[in-house]
Order: structure tokens, then sequence, then C-alpha cells
């Protein structure tokens, strides 16, 4: 089963936003940016199922 997206619109007022945290300068957030995660989301959705167990998000699979 492909796993549900979370809704992130909705911030918390105690932690700010992990982005907001980052270096935006490191190397390893500037290549994040610069991979084409939907081509990957659209690749390999046709693998999921829609029953079962929610899978692990396509794009930690992809990153591991």
């Amino acid at each position: 089963m492909k796993a549900k997206k979370k809704n992130c619109n909705q911030g918390n007022f105690l932690y700010p936003d992990l982005l907001k945290q980052l270096n935006p300068h490191h190397s390893l957030l500037q290549l994040a940016k610069q991979i084409p995660w939907q081509h990957f989301d659209d690749e390999f959705t046709v693998y999921y199922s829609e029953k079962g167990r929610p899978a692990k998000p396509i794009r930690l699979m992809v990153g591991l």
C-alpha cells in the first residue's frame, strides 16, 4: 500500500519548520532540491498496492 501524504500546511508554533533550521547552503540540501522527486513518485507508484500495510514513502526508499 502506498504511503499516505501528510498534511504539512499547518505549522507548530513551538517547533520551527525543519527547513528553516537547516543551512540552505549545505551541499546535501542543495542536492535534495535538484533531484526530480516527482519523477520517482510517478515511476514507483505502479509497484505499490492499494491493499495491505502502508509502505514507507517513496522518497525515503529512493534516498536510502
